[in-house]
């Protein structure tokens, strides 16, 4: 399936994880075991997790922990196949 649909299919997704102030590590375990049963994940980055770090920039490296597809990102949230 092309990034478009991929993405069409997303705005309609409700977010499942969350990213605080524990960081990436702490939800690299629950997104890889969410991406195993569904085709896109949305990822929201509060503000505590991001501190000097763009959201693009932690959601690359998330998909790279999870080795995911990162889709798309959108202010502070992200979706991944």
């Amino acid at each position: 399936m092309s990034n478009e649909n991929l993405r069409k299919q997303a705005h309609d997704l409700d977010v499942t994880v969350w990213v605080g102030k524990s960081g990436i590590g702490s939800v690299v375990d629950e997104l890889s075991d969410q991406l195993q049963s569904n085709e896109l994940v949305k990822v929201k980055f509060l503000r505590a997790a991001r501190g000097g770090t763009s959201t693009e920039e932690l959601a690359e490296e998330l998909a790279e922990e999870v080795n995911a597809e990162l889709i798309e990102t959108r202010g502070n949230t992200a979706v991944f196949h």
